[in-house]
């Protein structure tokens, strides 16, 4: 356990909120985390969440991520993005394939409020940063599927909610579990949500982050692994979303935001992104058909390093060349590795930081039992000590 002032859990072991994380079950975890061990270890990246849980049947809500933080908004940052599997909308990517770059906040919430968050991420720019409306906006909103305990069809998010969330983001601990818009999400037929993690890496005498965040809406109970051990096929009763239902078992999807300080390319951003997949595979997936996996990983290594779009148009850029500083591609394996270790860490945060959901329909998500997840690693480092 990773300790706090006055002997209780530090960051490591314990969400704001008081939620247990990954660690505190005795998981182990490669890697050396950041003082939070979240996406917010990396400089000037914020995280705000609107929850909505109303009534019985309303368990949504939104995510919001600044990569270089609301007052910087606009200066575009390194990014590329990758799908794995497309049954699933991420708004924005033709650009960042086309540019290499996006300069907005991303927004993060279920499959049908995707338009309200794209429209709020534009009126919000407008009300705090009028500047970067005056070309034009192509904002990044993503969304996986919580109809399972989510009234899904009703106008439950609105964009209050997602101006909420983005006025309201902040660098610092990340909450994890049943929060913004992972409130309503279930992860390997277990209640899932939201989870971060980070990893410290050291290149050139310096020590950069690399951060990745995920909304977990995915996987089948039988295919659940942490650390190694296969906790599904050993945690297979209380499984009521084995029930035949109108999508199979390991629909979803995920959605993961990488964030690094590291100075990269585009081409090495998406490097991140495809590195996501090594890391979910890590937890047991096989990527279902139905899933919607799609990954965005960005760099806020060379602020002012990207001449903004809109400024050519309007005739405001200095007539002069960018410059970039990047990591050479022969020194990227560690970076790699932070991707692949943190997307492990984050996916099973998500998953600890939760307790059982009943929702629409009376429709009912149980939490991975924790007591039972501790004791599998205890009897496992009793019986095989390393």
């Amino acid at each position: 356990m990773t300790a706090g002032d006055g002997g209780r859990p530090g960051p490591h072991a314990a969400t704001p909120g008081g939620k247990p994380r990954a660690r505190s079950l005795g998981i182990p975890f490669d890697g050396t985390p950041g003082p939070w061990n979240a996406i917010t270890d990396v400089p000037g990246v914020e995280v705000g969440y609107t929850t909505l849980i109303r009534g019985t049947s309303v368990r949504t809500g939104v995510t919001a991520i600044h990569p270089r933080g609301a007052a910087t908004a606009g200066d575009p940052v390194a990014a590329g993005f990758f799908a794995q599997n497309g049954n699933g909308e991420m708004t924005g990517v033709s650009w960042i394939n086309e540019s290499g770059t996006f300069g907005g906040p991303v927004a993060i919430t279920n499959t049908h409020a995707v338009g309200i968050a794209h429209a709020a991420i534009i009126a919000w720019a407008v009300r705090h940063h009028p500047h970067l409306a005056e070309a034009w906006l192509l904002p990044v909103a993503a969304e996986t599927w919580d109809g399972y305990l989510n009234d899904i069809n009703s106008p439950n998010v609105t964009e209050q909610d997602c101006l909420d969330a983005l006025r309201g983001a902040a660098p610092g601990p990340v909450e994890e579990g049943s929060v913004g818009g992972g409130t309503g999400m279930n992860c390997y037929q277990f209640k899932g949500g939201n989870g971060t993690a980070s990893r410290q890496v050291r290149f050139a005498g310096a020590t950069h982050t690399v951060g990745v965040f995920v909304q977990a809406n995915f996987g089948r109970r039988d295919e659940l692994t942490l650390a190694g051990v296969p906790v599904g096929r050993l945690l297979a009763d209380d499984n009521p979303m084995a029930a035949p239902r109108a999508n199979p078992g390991g629909a979803g999807s995920v959605i993961a935001i990488v964030a690094t300080d590291a100075p990269l390319l585009p081409h090495q951003c998406t490097a991140l992104a495809r590195r996501v997949t090594l890391g979910l595979a890590r937890t047991g997936t096989t990527g279902s058909h139905f899933s919607g996996d799609l990954f965005l990983a960005f760099s806020t290594g060379n602020p002012g390093g990207f001449t903004p779009g809109g400024d050519v148009m309007l005739g405001e850029a200095a007539a002069d060349y960018d410059e970039l500083r990047f990591v050479p591609w022969g020194f990227m394996d560690p970076f790699y590795a932070a991707v692949v270790q943190s997307t492990e860490e984050a996916v099973a945060n998500a998953l600890v930081a939760n307790e059982d959901m009943t929702g629409r329909d009376g429709h009912r998500s149980p939490a991975l039992p924790r007591d039972r997840v501790a004791e599998l690693f205890r009897s496992r480092s009793a019986h095989d000590p390393v």
